[in-house]
Protein backbone atom coordinates (compact mmCIF):
# COMPACT_ATOMS: atom_id res chain seq x y z
CA UNK A 1 0.00 0.00 0.00
CA UNK A 2 1.52 3.81 -1.02
CA UNK A 3 1.55 6.69 0.99
CA UNK A 4 -1.55 9.01 0.52
CA UNK A 5 -2.04 12.22 2.54
CA UNK A 6 -5.02 13.52 4.56
CA UNK A 7 -7.64 15.56 2.95
CA UNK A 8 -6.93 17.85 5.25
CA UNK A 9 -3.39 18.03 4.88
CA UNK A 10 -4.30 18.03 1.00
CA UNK A 11 -7.02 20.90 1.15
CA UNK A 12 -4.64 23.16 4.21
CA UNK A 13 -0.62 21.98 2.54
CA UNK A 14 1.27 23.74 -0.02
CA UNK A 15 3.92 21.22 -1.34
CA UNK A 16 7.18 22.35 -0.95
CA UNK A 17 9.40 19.49 -1.56
CA UNK A 18 10.22 16.13 0.59
CA UNK A 19 13.14 14.45 2.65
CA UNK A 20 13.73 10.53 2.32
CA UNK A 21 10.94 10.02 4.93
CA UNK A 22 8.87 13.09 5.31
CA UNK A 23 6.74 15.17 2.66
CA UNK A 24 7.28 18.72 3.62
CA UNK A 25 3.69 20.99 3.48
CA UNK A 26 3.75 25.29 3.60
CA UNK A 27 0.14 25.51 5.40
CA UNK A 28 -1.67 28.32 3.19
CA UNK A 29 -1.12 30.74 6.14
CA UNK A 30 0.88 33.66 5.28
CA UNK A 31 0.51 34.90 8.54
CA UNK A 32 3.01 32.40 9.63
CA UNK A 33 5.86 30.53 8.09
CA UNK A 34 4.31 27.17 9.20
CA UNK A 35 4.73 23.96 7.91
CA UNK A 36 3.75 20.32 8.44
CA UNK A 37 6.76 17.50 7.97
CA UNK A 38 4.47 14.24 7.25
CA UNK A 39 6.33 10.72 7.76
CA UNK A 40 5.35 8.98 4.30
CA UNK A 41 3.77 5.65 6.00
CA UNK A 42 -0.01 4.74 6.07
CA UNK A 43 -1.60 4.11 9.05
CA UNK A 44 0.42 6.64 11.32
CA UNK A 45 -1.12 8.79 13.92
CA UNK A 46 1.63 9.10 16.67
CA UNK A 47 5.23 9.26 16.58
CA UNK A 48 5.02 5.71 18.50
CA UNK A 49 3.62 3.85 15.84
CA UNK A 50 7.18 4.36 13.71
CA UNK A 51 9.77 2.20 13.55
CA UNK A 52 12.79 2.73 15.56
CA UNK A 53 14.71 4.08 12.10
CA UNK A 54 11.60 5.81 11.33
CA UNK A 55 11.62 7.68 14.50
CA UNK A 56 15.28 8.88 14.31
CA UNK A 57 15.51 9.79 10.80
CA UNK A 58 11.70 11.81 11.33
CA UNK A 59 14.22 13.68 14.71
CA UNK A 60 16.80 14.03 12.16
CA UNK A 61 14.74 15.45 9.15
CA UNK A 62 13.11 17.87 11.71
CA UNK A 63 16.33 19.12 13.14
CA UNK A 64 17.57 19.82 9.89
CA UNK A 65 14.16 21.55 8.61
CA UNK A 66 14.14 23.38 11.84
CA UNK A 67 17.43 25.18 11.43
CA UNK A 68 16.75 26.27 8.33
CA UNK A 69 13.55 27.50 8.57
CA UNK A 70 15.13 29.34 11.76
CA UNK A 71 17.82 30.92 9.96
CA UNK A 72 15.87 31.44 6.34
CA UNK A 73 13.10 33.83 7.99
CA UNK A 74 15.29 34.92 10.73
CA UNK A 75 12.82 33.72 13.53
CA UNK A 76 12.71 34.39 17.00
CA UNK A 77 11.37 31.41 18.40
CA UNK A 78 10.80 28.29 16.66
CA UNK A 79 6.79 26.26 17.66
CA UNK A 80 7.00 22.34 17.19
CA UNK A 81 4.28 20.30 17.91
CA UNK A 82 2.40 17.09 17.25
CA UNK A 83 -1.04 17.34 17.85
CA UNK A 84 -3.13 15.44 15.42
CA UNK A 85 -6.48 15.76 17.49
CA UNK A 86 -8.26 17.12 14.46
CA UNK A 87 -6.61 15.33 11.73
CA UNK A 88 -5.11 11.75 12.73
CA UNK A 89 -2.29 11.18 9.99
CA UNK A 90 1.30 11.93 12.09
CA UNK A 91 2.15 15.27 11.03
CA UNK A 92 4.46 17.27 13.02
CA UNK A 93 3.95 21.73 13.01
CA UNK A 94 7.01 23.37 12.60
CA UNK A 95 6.49 27.29 13.17
CA UNK A 96 8.31 30.04 12.74
CA UNK A 97 7.28 32.81 15.45
CA UNK A 98 8.42 36.07 16.50
CA UNK A 99 7.59 39.00 19.14
CA UNK A 100 5.43 41.05 16.92
CA UNK A 101 3.11 38.45 15.51
CA UNK A 102 -0.33 38.38 16.41
CA UNK A 103 -0.88 35.41 18.38
CA UNK A 104 2.85 35.75 20.18
CA UNK A 105 3.16 34.76 22.98
CA UNK A 106 0.22 32.56 23.19
CA UNK A 107 -0.21 29.20 20.15
CA UNK A 108 -1.11 30.39 16.73
CA UNK A 109 -4.49 27.94 16.91
CA UNK A 110 -7.62 29.88 15.82
CA UNK A 111 -6.49 33.31 16.71
CA UNK A 112 -7.72 34.77 13.79
CA UNK A 113 -8.65 33.73 9.49
CA UNK A 114 -6.42 31.80 7.53
CA UNK A 115 -4.92 34.49 5.01
CA UNK A 116 -3.98 32.45 2.31
CA UNK A 117 -0.36 32.94 0.02
CA UNK A 118 -0.63 34.72 -2.71
CA UNK A 119 1.68 32.92 -5.60
CA UNK A 120 4.51 35.33 -5.30
CA UNK A 121 4.31 34.59 -1.51
CA UNK A 122 4.44 30.96 -2.21
CA UNK A 123 7.53 31.36 -4.73
CA UNK A 124 9.25 33.72 -2.24
CA UNK A 125 8.85 31.05 0.84
CA UNK A 126 9.97 28.12 -1.66
CA UNK A 127 12.95 29.95 -2.78
CA UNK A 128 14.21 30.69 1.12
CA UNK A 129 13.73 26.87 1.30
CA UNK A 130 15.62 26.36 -2.18
CA UNK A 131 18.14 28.54 -0.34
CA UNK A 132 18.84 26.59 2.62
CA UNK A 133 20.02 23.95 0.71
CA UNK A 134 18.88 21.57 3.31
CA UNK A 135 20.76 17.91 3.55
CA UNK A 136 18.72 15.24 2.03
CA UNK A 137 15.89 17.96 0.78
CA UNK A 138 14.65 18.12 -2.28
CA UNK A 139 12.58 21.01 -3.44
CA UNK A 140 9.04 19.69 -5.03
Amino acid sequence: MGFTLHPDLVRDGIPMGEFPLCQVLLINNAAYPWFVLVPKRENISDTIDLSPEDYAQLWTESRVFSQAIMEGFQGEKLNVAALGNMTPQLHIHHIVRYKNDTAWPGPIWGKQALTPYDKPGIENVRNILISADMHNFTPA
